[in-house]
C-alpha cells in the first residue's frame, strides 16, 4: 500500500533504452474494478510512456476481450499503443511441431503411432476461451511424461529406448484436457 507508483516507475525505469513487457496487463485493471494498486500503477505508466516515449517501448499482452477492456479502461490508454497484433491459436500441426521440439529438447522422442494419437487428441479440444494455446504444448508434454513414469515403473529394467520413448498410452485419457 502507498508503493505502487513508485515500484512502477523502478520498473519501468530499468526498461529504458529497451522494452518494458507486460503480460497479461488485464489484470491491473480486472472487470467490475477494485483493484486500486492497478488503477494506480496505469495511472503511473501513462505518465512515464507519455514523458519517455521516445526512450521506452512498452509492449501489453493478453487475451483479446480482456484487452480491449483493459485499453478502455483510461481514456488515455489505448492511444499510447501504435501498433495491435493478433494472433490466432496455434493449428494441431503447429501445436505437434512444439510439443515435439520440447520433447527433443528434453530427451524424449515420439514415433509416428504417438504423433498421430497426439493429433487426434490436439483435434478434439476446443478452441475456446479456456484454450491454452502454446501452453497447451508444453502441460500435454508434462502430462506424458508423468504418465510414462507411472508406465515405466511396471518395468523391470527399462531400456534407455524405454525411457526416452513417449507412447500413445501415455496421452491423457479422461476429458479432453492434459491430466488423469
Amino acid at each position: 500500500m502507498g508503493h505502487t507508483a513508485q515500484l512502477t516507475k523502478e520498473v519501468f525505469e530499468s526498461a529504458m533504452g529497451g522494452v518494458l513487457f507486460i503480460d497479461e496487463a488485464y489484470t491491473l485493471t480486472p472487470e467490475g474494478g477494485g483493484s486500486d494498486f492497478g488503477r494506480e500503477a496505469v495511472d503511473t505508466l501513462l505518465k512515464l510512456m507519455e514523458d519517455h516515449r521516445d526512450q521506452v517501448v512498452v509492449t501489453v499482452a493478453g487475451y483479446t476481450a480482456e484487452m480491449r477492456r483493459f485499453l478502455d479502461s483510461n481514456p488515455g490508454l489505448a492511444s499510447r499503443f501504435s501498433r495491435f497484433v493478433e494472433f490466432e491459436n496455434y493449428t494441431t500441426d503447429e501445436l505437434l511441431t512444439i510439443l515435439e521440439r520440447h520433447a527433443e529438447e528434453s530427451g524424449y522422442t515420439c514415433p509416428a503411432d504417438t504423433l498421430d494419437a497426439l493429433h487426434t487428441h490436439i483435434d478434439t479440444i476446443p478452441r475456446d476461451r479456456s484454450f491454452g494455446n502454446g501452453r497447451l504444448a508444453r502441460q500435454l508434454l508434462e502430462t506424458m511424461i508423468t504418465h510414462q513414469a507411472r508406465r515405466l515403473t511396471a518395468v523391470r529394467t527399462p531400456s534407455v529406448d524405454d525411457l526416452r520413448t513417449l507412447l500413445p498410452e501415455d496421452l491423457p485419457t479422461a476429458g479432453l484436457g492434459v491430466s488423469r
